[in-house]
């Protein structure tokens, strides 16, 4: 197996202790029925889908700035938003080709299968998730100031590999994200041949083999 020495978590390891397995993938997500989607959103097929992921808190700076743009971003694009708990805006039921909640786990397989583009925080869960789906998208990272800036470090090597476009928390205006979303959509094709083309590790079957070696070699 592939081992990894230059990680400074693991460099004081003994030699061949740390092995490079890559982020398991929910295998549920590559089951997502897009029609299903569409249903359950109660959208239309006549306009492409921006589906943006808040993280499991929400992220009040994103869902603010996405509430501003909503009026131009409808004119383009349904959205799906996942805003987080106790952040959905009431004034905004019943807005006609945006849909929010505060979390989706059964029915998010479809909401990724229906979304065209993803709008995330940089999670290494989330975005390994969303390389895998080979959805474009655009990261929005913690800002340093709010994290150990490895949010910051994990948007820049995946737009670094032409996985992702990046907007930094402390850049963003709503007349940038906006235009940022469109160039996002507008060059989708490339994002999606990256991805495609990006080396996905099978990591569950390369862990479970990993914790079969062990066992067997207890015995």
């Amino acid at each position: 197996p592939e081992t990894v020495s230059s990680l400074p978590a693991v460099s004081s390891l003994p030699a061949d202790k740390a092995v490079l397995t890559g982020t398991p993938i929910r295998q549920e997500l590559m089951k997502g029925d897009k029609e299903a989607g569409r249903q359950f959103c109660g959208f239309t097929s006549d306009k492409p889908v921006l589906m943006v992921i808040g993280g499991s808190l929400g992220a009040a700076s994103v869902n603010d700035h996405i509430r501003k743009i909503l009026p131009e971003l409808l004119k383009a694009f349904q959205v799906i938003h996942l805003c987080g708990k106790g952040k959905m805006d009431e004034t905004l039921k019943g807005t006609e080709g945006y849909v929010q909640y505060e979390y989706i786990k059964e029915e998010l397989p479809d909401l990724f299968a229906l979304s065209d583009v993803v709008i995330s925080r940089a999670g290494a869960n989330a975005i390994c998730e969303i390389s895998a789906l080979h959805k474009p998208n655009l990261l929005i990272p913690l800002s340093a100031n709010a994290s150990r800036g490895d949010q910051i470090l994990n948007a820049r090597s995946f737009e670094k590999q032409g996985f992702s476009m990046v907007l930094e928390e402390e850049e963003i205006t709503d007349e940038k994200l906006l235009d940022t979303i469109h160039q996002l959509y507008d060059n989708r094709h490339s994002f999606e041949e990256a991805m495609s083309a990006g080396k996905q590790m099978d990591s569950i079957h390369h862990i479970v083999s990993l914790i079969e070696e062990c066992v067997l070699s207890k015995k």
